[in-house]
Formats: C-alpha cells, structure tokens, sequence
C-alpha cells in the first residue's frame, strides 16, 4: 500500500523526528468532541487538526458545507505544528479515515507526497494496547512552502461539462438512501449528480473497520477504467477523500476531489437533480 499504514509500522516511527503524527477526530454533531478526546488521551506527539476549524473554512452561500480554507493559512497551521515538506506525516481518526483522508488530501493538494493514513480507528489503536498519552506537545517551528498540484481539484463548471461530454466518471461517497433521494436529513435535498454512480465510502472499510487491502479495493472499482479521470463527491468534501484515497490505492491516478460536492451544487437553483426513490 503507498498511503496507508500499519499500526505496527506506526509505532515504530514513534520516536523517529522526521515523523509528525496528526489527529484528526471530529464528530459533525458535536464539534468540539475531537478535541476534548483528543486531549484525553492520543498516540504520543500526535498533533490535532481540527475539520472545521483549521480544515475548512466559513461556510458562505456557494462552496458547500465544508469549503477549503484558505492554502496559506493552513500552510501556516502546519509550519506551526513543525511540519514542512521534510517531514513524514501519518493522519488518524477515529470516523472510519474521513476527516484523516481529507487531511491527507489536503496535503497532498499542497504538494506534499509523504503524507499517509493509519488503516484502522483510533479505537483500534487502543485495543492493541498500543501506546496513548495525554501530554500535548509542542514543536519548533518549520517553514512549509505551499506548491498547489491544481490537477487534485475538480471545479464546479468542470462537473457541470461532465452531464454532457461524459468524459470523466462521477463518484458519489453518501449513504444509498441520500444518493438515490428517498431522505437527506444533512443538506435538506435529496438526490444526485445526474449520471453519478454510487461508492459509498465506507464500503472501502472491513467490517472491523480497518481499511481493505489494495486488491479489494481494485476489485471494488473495477467498473471505472483506470485512464478515465474520476471526479469523487459526497455531502460536503470531506467522505469524498476516502474514495479518492481507495481509488490510488487500486491504482486510479486520476482521481479528483470535487471539494464543493453536493452542498455546493444544490445551492444552484438552474443545476439539475437525479432521484432513482423506486430502487
């Protein structure tokens, strides 16, 4: 696998000062859980990243639930933490690797490539009686440089030429119920993209919730062609990640992130809706 790792790889680099491990638990109902849990016990040196706080910005009227923040203040979020393009940098959670892949996406979109993923939960972590401490540290500043890879973002008018050239394919990450449009409790439409094809994306999880080798994950995919360019989308950006994630692992290179994802398209009233409610 080239970005997920072990828990016993993990904690092995523990020690090792070219590594930065990143906290990213979040829970959308109660945002400041994440932070209280992680102060009451993470994997030693971990740093926390909150999702919305230091992963995305304020919510306006387009650029969905959870738009990008600004690169260079999170450049500056990471430069804080003692990370620049030097440093190997493993993200975690405890939500299945959602708020952990869009970190590692985020990342990745900065131009930074040795950013990875812990393949199972926190609380797994735990089980295996692996090492968790309550000291929250602190590190020397670094100073990380920003390359934006604009390729990893997919635009809201490049979706939009997708419903009629049909070049590219066009992944949704929700629940069967939201995609199909019998019920969305979260953004209040139902339905998707016209043409979208349904990957939830906790289908790349065992039923451990550890993630699935690179073989599953190719079988998982195998209806999209490897040479297309992927266009991955979910509530508001952030599950999406996990799909763009499982696709390279299965050696899709072309997977993309519509960041905006359906919380930003609903929020054009000319753009078209798809519902399949008899399935």
């Amino acid at each position: 696998m080239r970005y997920l790792v072990t828990s016993g790889w993990l904690e092995q680099q523990l020690n090792k000062k070219e590594y930065r491990v990143v906290d990213c638990r979040f829970h959308l109902d109660a945002p400041y859980k994440g932070r209280d849990l992680y102060k009451e016990g993470h994997i030693p040196g971990a740093v926390y990243f909150d999702l919305e706080m230091d992963m995305s910005a304020e919510e306006e009227n387009h650029g969905g639930r959870h738009p990008l923040p600004d690169m260079n203040d999170f450049a500056e979020k990471l430069s804080n933490c003692g990370i620049d393009k030097s440093t190997k940098v493993v993200a975690y959670d405890d939500q299945g690797g959602a708020m952990a892949a869009r970190f590692w996406w985020m990342l990745m979109y900065l131009g930074h490539k040795d950013v990875y993923v812990l393949d199972r939960p926190f609380s797994i972590w735990k089980e295996e009686k692996r090492p968790v401490e309550q000291h929250i540290p602190t590190y020397e500043p670094k100073v990380f440089l920003p390359e934006i890879e604009p390729h990893l973002l997919v635009h809201l008018e490049e979706v939009k030429l997708v419903l009629q050239d049909k070049t590219a394919a066009l992944i949704d990450a929700r629940d069967k119920d939201r995609f199909k449009g019998k019920r969305d409790n979260v953004d209040g439409i139902a339905g998707h993209i016209p043409g979208a094809r349904h990957y939830f994306w906790k289908n790349v999880l065992d039923e451990s919730g550890k993630w699935k080798d690179s073989n599953k994950l190719k079988t998982y995919f195998k209806d999209l062609p490897k040479e297309d360019d992927i266009f991955s989308y979910c509530g508001s950006g952030v599950t999406a990640c996990v799909n763009v994630l499982a696709l390279k692992e299965a050696g899709h290179e072309n997977a993309r992130l519509y960041a905006g994802s359906w919380s930003d398209w609903i929020t054009y009233d000319d753009l078209p809706i798809e519902t399949d409610k008899d399935n």
